[in-house]
């Protein structure tokens, strides 16, 4: 508990840091379009991905670090667990305190990715130019990393007690249904992953192809609801 509380803004930055990498990239690639600031196509592309890149970098430094120092505490959240006298007790009672922050966190995050889209539609109902509306998709990703660094906040420090409980989804079913579908999710994410990259680089279209992202979410859910309903009858 004491681990996961300490990590996790780090860990929520680095979250935060790859859903806005691209966002100085789709403002550049804006105003090179609209001949504005004397940005060419290349210059744009150029320095865009560079940031993009050294984002994503040092987002996945602190998701490494992240992971090896907590390979310690894997098994927590694969096998099932008895833990000591007195400390289901112990558990139960921080995660009743820290409820409120929890709701109220997850809440603000929320909110904040739904409101996240407000300014682009402003933009394009007020028949703003193509630059401007491009810019609010950089604005776009800016709120919605700061939507979802709240809630992946709060949610890695509720998580400790989650899994020290057994709830949720670190029952000792879904534990036997992770194990089982382990290699498909790496699978699907890096293919995701790969056709966005091949994608945008090819289209140049960074203020769309994100939208990727969202398809695959909803998808990822829709498969993993099948696959779950085959192997509980198996």
């Amino acid at each position: 508990m004491e681990w996961r509380r300490k990590t996790a803004p780090t860990l929520a930055g680095a979250v935060a840091l790859c859903i806005i990498s691209p966002a100085l990239l789709i403002f550049l690639a804006g105003l090179s379009d609209s001949h504005i600031g004397n940005i060419s196509e290349n210059m744009a592309t150029g320095a865009g991905i560079s940031v993009l890149l050294l984002l994503v970098a040092a987002a996945v430094v602190i998701f490494v670090s992240y992971s090896i120092h907590g390979q310690q505490y894997e098994y927590l959240e694969k096998e099932r667990i008895e833990t000591a006298y007195g400390i289901t007790g112990l558990v139960q009672e921080r995660k009743k305190d820290y409820e409120s922050t929890f709701t109220r966190e997850i809440a603000a995050g929320v909110t904040l990715c739904i409101l996240a889209v407000i300014p682009m539609f402003a933009a394009i109902a007020f028949s703003q130019p193509d630059y401007i509306i491009t810019a609010t998709v950089s604005i776009l990703l800016l709120l919605v990393a700061v939507g979802v660094f709240f809630i992946v906040w709060v949610s890695t420090i509720n998580g400790s007690y989650v899994i020290l409980l057994q709830e949720g989804e670190y029952t000792p079913e879904e534990k036997r249904y992770k194990k089982k579908t382990e290699v498909f999710t790496t699978a699907y994410w890096c293919i995701v992953t790969a056709i966005y990259l091949a994608w945008s680089f090819q289209t140049r279209e960074w203020d769309k192809t994100w939208i990727l992202w969202a398809v695959a979410g909803v998808l990822f859910g829709g498969v993993r609801a099948v696959m779950r309903g085959r192997i509980k009858e198996k």
